[in-house]
């Protein structure tokens, strides 16, 4: 189950944040794994500036910390005891319990939030997405969705940055679509159209957890269905 979690809109909990994460534990059971995405907090503009380069520290997935734009829960399961964490700098995930290092291997590093990633693996798991008192514009399983769909015009982001290789530090090219903004056409917030129009069609449940407004989706059934929606969308706007 990859989570998304507004932890204060949870309200007070006895045992604080990591009660919560053994509660989601307990949900899934021993076969079941919670992911989160992490990122991993660099300052982009700090990347191109030739006088930051010595400065600037590599990605390491077990140190590096969760980027603070996802807020506090996905650096909390960072550094739960038994969290691994992928590989892939811009889209790296964490998981816990389960078959978390499944989860997490094998994540690739240009296009990460394509087939080859967490994202694509909670799919073929048949896993869950649970928005925890989380906006619904924060759906990152959405940019999977965005990767696969056949949609004209995708934004590509290139760039460099240090990685951790062998216990040294590589500067390395990366690709991917860029997740930064939404398809051309579409407003900033489109997921929040996009999982209500999903929701519409009975799929999917709402429910609170705690005192936080929450919706859990099914990945396999919001994937295609998201995929469907851009495609609808650029085919009729042609």
């Amino acid at each position: 189950m990859l989570v998304h979690a507004g932890l204060r809109s949870v309200g007070p909990i006895v045992g604080g944040p990591d009660a919560l994460i053994a509660a989601l534990s307990d949900a899934v059971g021993a076969r079941g794994s919670i992911l989160g995405y992490a990122d991993w907090q660099i300052e982009d503009d700090r990347l191109a500036d030739p006088a930051f380069r010595d400065d600037i520290p590599p990605f390491d997935p077990p140190s590096s910390r969760a980027t603070r734009d996802n807020g506090a829960f996905p650096e909390l399961l960072r550094t739960t005891p038994g969290a691994r964490r992928s590989a892939s700098p811009g889209a790296s995930c964490v998981a816990l319990g389960g078959p978390a290092d499944w989860f997490v291997a094998d994540h690739a590093l240009d296009y990460g939030y394509g087939p080859h990633s967490p994202f694509g693996k909670l799919v073929e798991a048949g896993g869950k997405v649970l928005m925890l008192g989380a906006p619904l514009d924060t759906m990152t399983l959405l940019h999977h969705a965005e990767h696969l769909a056949d949609i004209p015009n995708k934004r590509i982001k290139r760039y460099e940055t240090p990685i951790v290789v062998d216990g040294k530090t590589v500067w390395r090219s990366f690709e991917e679509f860029d997740t930064s903004h939404a398809p051309e056409g579409l407003p900033e917030d489109y997921f929040v159209a996009l999982v209500e129009d999903f929701l519409a069609t009975g799929q999917g449940t709402r429910g609170t957890v705690g005192a936080a407004p929450s919706v859990l989706v099914a990945a396999k059934e919001i994937v295609p269905f998201a995929v469907s929606w851009l495609e609808r969308r650029f085919r009729s706007a042609s």
